[in-house]
């Protein structure tokens, strides 16, 4: 009888499991991109129009999630300026990346009403996709992301 009278209180009570917060995991991020995605002159690129450019299309979102799963390396060129450094593997969940992504996409490089927020299965189907390759390899994926 007890374990019917707790069963409301058990459906009721929200899951202990909440959702990665794009917000707090973008302050790592930030430490090299700035808070504002402005990134730093030759050393870490800009997050705007470069950002917007990439998730419309599924080549970019693909790129856009190994880039954080995998790591970048190699010299690439954002906005017309070219940066050559390495931005290392970021050890997060599907969950997480795809939380970080849509909290780039709408607060930092304001995608606006065009912007297809990512979900962890997208995030799960281009890690899988993506699982042999490197941080430079990642970096050649560019061009094509770019419809280059």
């Amino acid at each position: 009888m007890r374990a019917l009278l707790l069963l409301p209180l058990l459906l009721a009570t929200p899951s202990l499991a909440a959702a990665p917060d794009g917000a707090s995991i973008y302050k790592r991020c930030s430490a090299c991109h700035l808070p504002t995605g402005a990134g730093v002159p030759g050393a870490y690129p800009m997050l705007g129009a470069n950002f917007k450019s990439l998730a419309a299309s599924p080549a970019g979102r693909s790129y856009l999630i190994l880039v954080i799963a995998k790591g970048l390396a190699g010299p690439i060129t954002v906005e017309g300026k070219p940066f050559r450094g390495v931005m290392p593997a970021q050890t997060l969940d599907d969950a997480a990346i795809a939380a970080t992504l849509n909290h780039v996409g709408v607060n930092v490089a304001m995608a606006g009403k065009g912007f297809r927020p990512f979900s962890a299965a997208e995030v799960a189907a281009a890690r899988a996709s993506g699982a042999a390759l490197n941080a430079a390899a990642v970096g050649k994926l560019r061009a094509q992301a770019l419809g280059r």
